[in-house]
C-alpha cells in the first residue's frame, strides 16, 4: 500500500483516483458532523429521500444542457436544487401539514426518482445514470474537485455559526423551544446541510449507497465516544478513512468504488457493535 502511494497514486494516468482522494479528504469533516447530527436526530429516512430527490434535480439539468443549451445548469447544480428542495418541502410539511413523516418521505423518495428517470430518459445521447446511483470515480474531475471545496465552506461556516442551536434542537426539540431557540429554523438549516451534504458525497459512492456512507461513520464513532464533539471528530475521521481505503481496494482489485467504501464502513460498524456487546457481558 506504501508503494502504492508512493509510485503509482501521482502517475498521470491516475489523476482521477487523486481527485476522488482530494474529494474524500475535503468532505470528511461535513460528513462527520452532519452525519452525526443526522443520527442523532434519527432523519436518515429524510435524508434518504433528499438523495433520491436529487436524481430529479440532474436529469432535469441533463436534459436542460442537452435540449435547450443551458451549459451553466451543471449536474451538480440540479442535484443541490434538487436535494435541498426536497429536504426543504418534506420539512416544512411535517412542521406544519397533518400529512404523517414517513408518507411525505415516501411521496418525495419515489417521486424524485421518477421524475430524474424520465429526464435521462428523453436526454439525447449518451448517459451514464449509473454513475449517478452508484457513483463512478471518473466523473471526478478538477471542477469538480473546486465545487466540492466550496460546498464544504458552505457546510462548515453555518455548522460553526449554528453549532450550539443545532446541538440543541439534535438532542431535544421541545427543550431548546422552551429555552427560545428557533427550532423549526434551525431544523430546516440542518435539512439543507444534509441536503448539501448528500451532493458531496454522490459522485463518490452514488445516490443509491449515499445514505450509508453518511451515517455509518456516526454510528461507529458513537460506539466509542461520549460526548457530540467527540463523536464528530471521530466520525470524520473514519469518513476519511472509509473513503481513502475503499477507494484504494477497489483500484487493486477492480471493484466498484462505492460498494467498496460501503462495504468496509460496514464491516468496521458491525465490528464496532460486537465490540461493545462483549464489553457490556463481560
Amino acid at each position: 500500500m506504501i508503494d502504492f502511494l508512493l509510485r503509482e497514486l501521482w502517475c498521470p494516468e491516475l489523476g482521477f483516483l487523486r481527485y476522488a482522494l482530494a474529494v474524500g479528504i475535503f468532505a470528511a469533516p461535513a460528513v462527520g458532523i452532519v452525519g452525526t447530527m443526522v443520527v442523532t436526530r434519527r432523519i436518515s429516512g429524510l435524508a434518504g429521500a433528499s438523495a433520491h430527490a436529487a436524481l430529479g434535480g440532474i436529469g432535469l439539468a441533463l436534459y436542460l444542457q442537452r435540449v435547450m443549451l443551458w451549459s451553466f445548469f451543471t449536474p451538480t447544480v440540479g442535484a443541490v436544487i434538487g436535494a435541498t428542495a426536497a429536504a426543504l418541502a418534506v420539512g416544512i410539511i411535517s412542521m406544519n401539514g397533518r400529512e404523517r413523516e414517513d408518507t411525505v418521505i415516501g411521496v418525495v423518495w419515489a417521486l424524485g426518482m421518477a421524475v430524474g428517470l424520465l429526464f435521462l430518459d428523453r436526454t439525447p445521447g449518451y448517459v451514464d445514470w449509473q454513475g449517478y446511483l452508484f457513483g463512478n470515480i471518473l466523473l471526478l474531475s478538477k471542477e469538480e474537485l473546486c465545487l466540492t471545496v466550496g460546498l464544504d465552506l458552505l457546510l462548515l461556516i453555518p455548522l460553526l455559526l449554528f453549532y450550539h442551536p443545532l446541538l440543541a434542537v439534535s438532542f431535544d426539540g421541545t427543550f431548546a423551544e422552551l429555552r427560545r431557540v428557533p427550532v423549526r429554523a434551525v431544523l430546516l438549516i440542518l435539512l439543507a446541510l444534509t441536503a448539501l451534504t448528500i451532493v458531496l458525497l454522490m459522485k463518490v459512492v452514488g445516490i443509491i449507497l449515499v445514505i450509508a456512507l453518511l451515517t455509518l461513520p456516526a454510528a461507529t464513532a458513537g460506539c466509542f465516544t461520549r460526548h457530540l464533539w467527540s463523536t464528530m471528530a471521530l466520525a470524520s475521521l473514519l469518513s476519511f478513512v472509509f473513503v481513502s481505503a475503499g477507494l484504494l481496494g477497489s483500484y487493486c482489485y477492480r471493484l466498484p468504488s462505492g460498494p467498496a467504501i460501503v462495504v468496509l464502513a460496514g464491516i468496521v460498524y458491525l465490528a464496532a457493535l460486537l465490540r461493545r456487546r462483549f464489553r457490556r457481558r463481560s
